[in-house]
């Protein structure tokens, strides 16, 4: 399956991440508010996964 935005529709990302989200709450922390603003574009069809995992890998590395 393809989580790719050309390949799928707004509400099927919404469950990738929603799906996503119980399995990573179920032994970690929450989110950060900009894992989930991160994701929201995603949803919205803004931003690519890969994309998305470039940009907090970056954001953690800066803080490191």
């Amino acid at each position: 399956m393809s989580y790719l935005i050309k390949d799928t529709t707004r509400e099927q990302r919404l469950a990738f991440v929603n799906k996503a989200l119980a399995i990573s709450l179920s032994g970690a922390k929450e989110p950060s508010p900009r894992v989930i603003e991160l994701l929201n574009e995603y949803i919205e069809g803004n931003i690519e996964l890969k994309d998305v995992k470039k940009i907090i890998m970056k954001e953690i590395t800066n803080h490191a």
